[in-house]
Parts: C-alpha cells; sequence; structure tokens
C-alpha cells in the first residue's frame, strides 16, 4: 500500500459493513421476488475480477477494444471540447484505459487532478500506484464509495469531467438509468463539468450473444460466480454447477441478458439472511442485464436529464461510443 503521498491521497466513504448489508439486502429482495434476480455487481469478488479480465481478452468481447480505440482515435478531440481541471472516473477499477484520457486532458493544459472512484480499495491502490509514475505532477485521489448512492461526496467545485466508461451504463434499467444520470448532472450543476459516458452500440445478435457466451466458457464461469460468492459471504449452500450459463438478446428491451438455469429441482439455505428459496428444473435466475444503444437515443437520454451533448464517437465498426456532454 504505496498510494498516499503529498500528491497522492484515499478517502473512505464507505459506512462499517456497507458492502455486506448491501449484499444482504440485494439477496432478500432478489430472490424473493419472481422471476428471480441478483445485481450484476455481485459477480466482483477477486476471483470474479479475475475472470472478467479474461473476458476482456476473448476475442468474442469487443467491448473493451472498441471503447480503446474510440479513446485512442478521439481522446485529444474529446479532451479540447470540456478541458477539464479535474476527472472523476466512476467505477474506474484498474483504471486500465485511463491514461489515454489523462494524457490527452493535460495535453488540453488543465488537469490537475484524477478522482478514482470504486467500492474497491485493493484496486484503487493498485491502479494509482500503477499511474503514479507515469503522471507525477498530477494530484491521485483514491475514493472508496459507492457511486450509485455516494455521489454527494464527490468534488463540487472546479471544472470537472465525470467519465463513467465500459458500457456499465447498460447495467441499469430504464427508469435507474434516468435517475442515476440526472444525479450526475445535480453533482456537475453547482460549478459546471461534463460527463463522458461509454455505451455499447445495437447490432447483431449474431455479435452480441457470443460476447457474453464465448466458446471457452469464461463467461459461464464468471456468471456462476456470483453464486459461489453467495456462498462465501452468506454461507449458502448453491451446487455450483448444476446451474447452466444463459446469454439472450432481448429485441424489445435492446438488451442482453445472462441468467442461471437450474438443471434440477433444488432447495437452497442461505444462512445469511435466514432464508430458503426453492428451484424448480429449468428455472432461470436473472443475473445481469447489459442494454445497448442506438447514438441518437444516448442523446435523447441525457438531454432528458439536463445535459446538452457536445459530440459523439464511435470505433471504426460503429460498435461502441464515447457521448460527452455539457452540465448545463
Amino acid at each position: 500500500m504505496t498510494l498516499p503521498t503529498d500528491r497522492r491521497s484515499v478517502f473512505h466513504h464507505l459506512p462499517p459493513d456497507h458492502v455486506g448489508r448491501s449484499l444482504r439486502a440485494d439477496v432478500l429482495a432478489g430472490l424473493t421476488a419472481s422471476p428471480k434476480t441478483l445485481p450484476s455487481k455481485w459477480f466482483y469478488d477477486e476471483r470474479g475480477s479475475g475472470l472478467f479480465e479474461q473476458i476482456t481478452e476473448l476475442p468474442e468481447y469487443y467491448p473493451t477494444r472498441a471503447e480503446r480505440e474510440v479513446l485512442e482515435l478521439f481522446a485529444e478531440e474529446i479532451a479540447a471540447a470540456s478541458p477539464a481541471e479535474i476527472l472523476i472516473e466512476l467505477g474506474s477499477g484498474s483504471s486500465r484505459k485511463t491514461p489515454l484520457l489523462l494524457d490527452a486532458l493535460k495535453a488540453a493544459g488543465s488537469l490537475r487532478r484524477y478522482v478514482a472512484v470504486d467500492v474497491s480499495e485493493s484496486a484503487l491502490l493498485d491502479a494509482g500506484n500503477a499511474l503514479a509514475p507515469a503522471f507525477p505532477d498530477l494530484e491521485l485521489h483514491a475514493v472508496t464509495a459507492d457511486f450509485e448512492t455516494q455521489l454527494h461526496l464527490l468534488p463540487r467545485q472546479g471544472h470537472r469531467m465525470v467519465a463513467f466508461l465500459g458500457g456499465t451504463i447498460g447495467n441499469f434499467e430504464p427508469a435507474a438509468r434516468a435517475r442515476f444520470l440526472a444525479d450526475i448532472h445535480e453533482l456537475l450543476g453547482s460549478a459546471g463539468g461534463s460527463l463522458l459516458l461509454g455505451t455499447d452500440l445495437v447490432k447483431s445478435p449474431r455479435v452480441l450473444v457470443p460476447a457474453y457466451a464465448d466458446a471457452d466458457g469464461v463467461t459461464a464461469d464468471f456468471n456462476r460466480n456470483v453464486l459461489r460468492v453467495l456462498n462465501t459471504e452468506l454461507g449458502a449452500d448453491f451446487d455450483v454447477e448444476a446451474f447452466e450459463h444463459v446469454a439472450v438478446w432481448r429485441p424489445r428491451e435492446e438488451w442482453i441478458e445472462m441468467r442461471l438455469r437450474a438443471s434440477r429441482p433444488m432447495r437452497v439455505h442461505l444462512p445469511g439472511v435466514n432464508l430458503d428459496i426453492r428451484f424448480h428444473d429449468g428455472e432461470e435466475l436473472r443475473t445481469e442485464i447489459s442494454a445497448k444503444f442506438r447514438v441518437g437515443g444516448v442523446a435523447e437520454e441525457l438531454q432528458g436529464a439536463g445535459f446538452s451533448v457536445l459530440g459523439q464517437w464511435t470505433d471504426r465498426q460503429n460498435r461502441y461510443a464515447l457521448t460527452l456532454a455539457d452540465a448545463m
């Protein structure tokens, strides 16, 4: 743990047992619903994070490469359109693509601080230690916080750019997405700033479905990892391998759903939440939605949240978009 220096700081905003309380609340709500659901954020323990890193390298999984291509092509143009003093990255994780944006904003002559926000302190520290040698004059702030509920704790002064990359906005259902974008606008509106939003675009299911059901089964293992998390954290007794990975394109909603399908009737005990649940043979548990967008639709949603779109950029194959919007 080497991050804190005179230009590097760590801020802790997560309440005691925040992760545990959130997990228990989500499990109680989701597993007693019909159909059963779990939020995708619970994939990501140490094993799940490692599996996702493997997924980003798979030939079928294009979004990470496509987003990086957009940044390589247009980061300078994006930075020139909104030369921020402070870059705030939500759900920053390993910050692997961040240097492209930091370089461009520094070249634009205004950047002085990078604020990385994530629930994982270890990921923040690792990312900060990797960035520090390349950006010795930049203030690096690692903030452990839940960006869904703690945006109000982030910097409210200076011209800021909030980056929400990786297509994570697609994990929100439409009403929740609208509320979240409005919350970001409220954060930025006090002193001005912009939002850089990454969105995966609608395309043929022949491309979309394999990205979530790779031939090597890495995504299937990643999907089932949510059950391992419940076994570890809540003392549950899921038979993890008895659930089959399913990825389905929903054309009406324009999103991919990842599900786990019970291969036989099961009764599962979750002592950590004092819950017993039954699965019928073939019953499905939804573990993720990943909405896909159209560039015009992204602009409309941002305008509905009070933003003014400054520009939109895509990779060469029009698979993925970055949209920059000003908080009016």
